[in-house]
C-alpha cells in the first residue's frame, strides 16, 4: 500500500517542495524528509493521501526554513507560470508581470491556499486537510486570498503615473 501510494505521488511532492524552493537538490531531500515521515504514520494514511502528504510537506518545508536553512523564494512562478508559454502580446507580458508582482506582495499563507488550490489542484476539502483546517476554514482562507490578489492586480505598481498624467506633466514639463 504505502508502495504504491509512494509511486503514485513523489513526483507530486517533490514537485510541490520545489516550487516553493526554487531548488532541485534541496526539494528532492525535503520530499524525502516528508515520505519519511509519511511512513512513520504510515498507518494514518485517509482515503485521499495526497492533501495529507502535502500537508506534511509544508510542516517539513516550516521546519526547514525555521531551521534557518533557506528562506522561502519570494515567488518560484518561473516554473509554473512561464511568460513564453503565452501569447507574446504585451498584454500577455503585462498580466503575466503583474501577476507575479500582485502576487509576491500577498502573505504566504495567502500564497501557500492559492498554490494549493492553482498548483496542486486541490479541492476544498483537501485544501483544508493540507492546512490543517475545517472546509469552511479553508475556503474563506481561499477566498479571501482570491480577493487581496485581486485588489493588488486592480492597484497600479508602484511607481507608475497616476492615472491622467502623463510622464511630462509628472516632470513639470509642457503637455
Amino acid at each position: 500500500m504505502f508502495e504504491r501510494m509512494f509511486a503514485a505521488s513523489y513526483h507530486l511532492v517533490l514537485r510541490y517542495c520545489y516550487r516553493r524552493l526554487g531548488d532541485m537538490e534541496s526539494a528532492r531531500e525535503l520530499a524525502q524528509e516528508t515520505f519519511v515521515v509519511a511512513w512513520r504514520r504510515r498507518r494514518d494514511v485517509p482515503a485521499m493521501a495526497m492533501p495529507w502528504l502535502y500537508g506534511i510537506a509544508r510542516r517539513v518545508l516550516a521546519d526547514h526554513w525555521r531551521a534557518g536553512r533557506t528562506r522561502p523564494v519570494t515567488v518560484p512562478m518561473a516554473d509554473s507560470f512561464d511568460v513564453g508559454d503565452c501569447d507574446e502580446s504585451f498584454e500577455a507580458v503585462t498580466l503575466a508581470q503583474d501577476l507575479r508582482r500582485a502576487f509576491a506582495q500577498l502573505s504566504e499563507s495567502d500564497r501557500e491556499a492559492l498554490r494549493l488550490v492553482t498548483w496542486e489542484n486541490l479541492d476544498m476539502e483537501g485544501v483544508a486537510r493540507a492546512l490543517g483546517c475545517n472546509r469552511a476554514a479553508a475556503a474563506v482562507r481561499v477566498f479571501r486570498a482570491r480577493k487581496r490578489l485581486a485588489r493588488l492586480l486592480e492597484a497600479p505598481p508602484a511607481g507608475a503615473p497616476m492615472k491622467g498624467t502623463s510622464p511630462t506633466s509628472v516632470r513639470g514639463g509642457v503637455r
